[in-house]
């Protein structure tokens, strides 16, 4: 917040009211005063808990009022006398004050700017100006995370995930909804995908463990300017809307590691439905039961290895071979086979796909 812009008004009113009035600041000290010998002067009559003062208060032949965010306050006015006239003067040239804030920081907010950003809600020319008019740092690595709450409780998650991230020069922590929270994390250079995802766990890990509140993070990518980071915050999004389908398990999404579930999520579904009939010519996908697609998981988590996957299942290497042998007849797709393999992996994550977004006529 600019001093020169509270002394700009205080200079103003400094004829209308006749008395001295004055701006004190978190640190006590007076920034903006009608008598301008007192600025920078520490003020004794005001604590820290005067901050969270919300009605007027006298102290020293002086009326005070807190303004600012609440609920506790950043700034006090303070206006000379204690009378009935100081007690108004204080109530409205503290709402004046309060205005002239908010319209500072909507105009000038750093974390407003990165908000209008991600959103897509600035012009890409204005934002290379912006970015110069609030000294902002363009020459830096930054990445985005979105931190979505699963389930809550009376917390507020976006109040802990900025007392984690405190340094508002460099990270930002963005309300987007009632469920999504954005972080714009600024990383060093060369920082490591596996780095990145230690730190959204720390996230995680803190709502669930101290707070009780759930939460999963899709992570973007790292981007080297201010204007990637409306597609690192995308990615963000998209990682979690896949991971919701592919890996409903997982709490950590990062765009690097979708792979092809990507693919597959971006396709058409009347597309997808055709690819599905098409491997499946001799019998449907539908046509196997829940202790087949079991067998087929462990199979393909034991990269096609006849006997781990017996041995992991707890059955004969002969029975393994039958169950694949019965896939083989309802499928035409022999498993032990590379690529009828990969067909048919495909083919599961295309008809989850599916069935998470079915199509509609």
């Amino acid at each position: 917040m600019s001093n020169r812009l509270f002394q700009g008004v205080v200079h103003q009113m400094r004829d209308t009211i006749d008395r001295t009035i004055g701006v004190i600041d978190e640190t006590m000290s007076i920034i903006a005063c009608s008598d301008l010998g007192r600025i920078g002067e520490a003020c004794d009559a005001v604590t820290a808990d005067s901050f969270t003062v919300q009605e007027p208060f006298v102290n020293e032949g002086y009326t005070y009022k807190a303004f600012g965010s609440r609920p506790r306050s950043e700034y006090i006015l303070f206006v000379e006398g204690t009378d009935d006239q100081a007690m108004k003067y204080a109530s409205l040239l503290a709402i004046s004050f309060s205005s002239i804030k908010q319209y500072y920081d909507e105009k000038y907010d750093r974390a407003n700017f990165i908000k209008n950003v991600i959103l897509d809600n600035i012009l890409p020319g204005d934002i290379y100006l912006k970015a110069r008019e609030l000294r902002f740092n363009n020459d830096v690595s930054r990445v985005a995370f979105l931190i979505r709450i699963t389930s809550r409780n009376d917390i507020s998650a976006y109040d802990v995930i900025q007392n984690l991230f405190p340094d508002k020069n460099k990270d930002f922590v963005i309300n987007i909804n009632e469920t999504d929270i954005a972080l714009i994390k600024e990383i060093r250079p060369g920082i490591e995908s596996h780095d990145l995802e230690k730190l959204a766990r720390s996230i995680v890990d803190t709502l669930s463990s101290e707070f009780y509140t759930q939460a999963t993070v899709g992570i973007g990518t790292v981007v080297d300017s201010i204007k990637e980071l409306a597609r690192s915050f995308k990615e963000a999004q998209v990682a979690l809307e896949v991971g919701k389908v592919f890996d409903t398990e997982k709490t950590i999404v990062s765009y690097d590691n979708l792979g092809i579930a990507r693919l597959i999520y971006q396709l058409p579904t009347t597309l997808c439905e055709m690819f599905l009939r098409e491997v499946f010519k001799v019998g449907s996908i539908d046509s196997l039961d829940q202790e087949t697609l079991f067998t087929i998981q462990r199979f393909f988590e034991n990269n096609l290895n006849v006997s781990e996957t017996s041995r992991k299942l707890f059955v004969h290497r002969n029975t393994l071979v039958y169950r694949l042998e019965k896939i083989k007849r309802l499928t035409g797709l022999d498993l032990r086979e590379f690529d009828d393999a990969i067909i048919f992996k495909v083919a599961l994550m295309v008809k989850k796909y599916l069935m998470a977004n079915p199509v509609k006529y």
